[in-house]
């Protein structure tokens, strides 16, 4: 927002360049149009930046400082009222003073100060008269201010309800909106979750399918196994078998020497041995046939 008025200088500046050398039309309409695209620009900056809330409460403000001047326009308007009526109880009481020293003076004989204190009297009467219009006038400039505050008051206790009450709508509109873009994922921050979550989930899959890759090709013979220890399926049944008769023979010449039996009966478990070895290297899908 601050190379607006830097933008506005140089496009002044352009346009007298261009009235000074005679292209006045043409500057002129681009003028027009980089000026419409500034304010364009500027509107928009604002409307993202207005909060409705604090433009309501700042009208509210207003509201009151306005209230509160005609409420010391009231003030000052009663306080003009009570000056002119105290002044207004002086004159009366310098003319009740001035028509009761006429009475005596008349009394007396003294016709000519009668006439002096009567003569004063009515100038005073002129003044008491003048000051009552103007008590009249602002004593009905009381009354229409009186009023208009009362308004305006209300306008403004109407306004405060109105303001609170599209402040917590906005609020909770926003706070919806808020939550509503959290659950689906739009906003910001949630998109950035999300992508990181569905980065994480794409790498595990891509580790886990290399993993079983790895596995299948180390079963199959494939790869080779630097340490030894991998095996095929082939050799596995293999080392299974060899290992299950090592310990069928270890159990016979244990239960032979435990029986305390002969040499020939050792012979005779080691036949049995090879018999049985020799068993096993049969194939076993060697069909066999029943007798009927």
């Amino acid at each position: 927002m601050e190379a607006g008025p830097v933008l506005l200088v140089l496009l002044q500046v352009l346009e007298l360049e261009s009235v000074r050398r005679g292209r006045a039309k043409p500057m002129s309409g681009v003028m027009k149009r980089m000026g419409m695209i500034f304010r364009a620009k500027a509107n928009k900056a604002l409307d993202r930046a207005e909060d409705p809330r604090e433009t309501l409460d700042y009208s509210y403000q207003k509201q009151l400082e306005l209230l509160q001047k005609v409420r010391r326009g009231v003030a000052d308007v009663a306080t003009s009222r009570k000056r002119l009526e105290l002044q207004l109880a002086q004159l009366n009481k310098q003319s009740s003073t001035l028509e009761d020293q006429g009475r005596k003076a008349l009394a007396l004989g003294r016709e000519d100060l009668a006439r002096e204190a009567l003569s004063r009297r009515a100038a005073l009467q002129q003044q008491v008269t003048d000051l009552e219009t103007q008590h009249q006038t602002l004593q009905g400039e009381e009354e229409k201010l009186t009023l208009a505050a009362q308004r305006l008051q209300a306008k403004v206790d109407a306004f405060r309800t109105k303001k609170e009450t599209i402040k917590a709508t906005y609020t909770a509109a926003q706070a919806q909106t808020r939550i509503g873009e959290a659950f689906t994922g739009i906003s910001e921050e949630m998109g950035d979750v999300g992508l990181a979550i569905q980065r994480a989930e794409d790498k595990t899959a891509q580790l886990q399918a290399r993993a079983g890759a790895i596995d299948e090709l180390l079963a199959s013979g494939a790869l080779d196994d630097p340490t030894g220890m991998a095996k095929d399926d082939i050799q596995a049944e293999l080392d299974r078998l060899s290992g299950g008769t090592d310990v069928e023979l270890e159990l016979q010449r244990m239960k032979a020497e435990l029986a305390g039996g002969s040499a020939a009966g050792q012979q005779a478990i080691e036949g049995g041995g090879q018999q049985q070895s020799q068993s096993q290297q049969q194939p076993k899908d060697t069909p066999r046939f029943d007798k009927q």
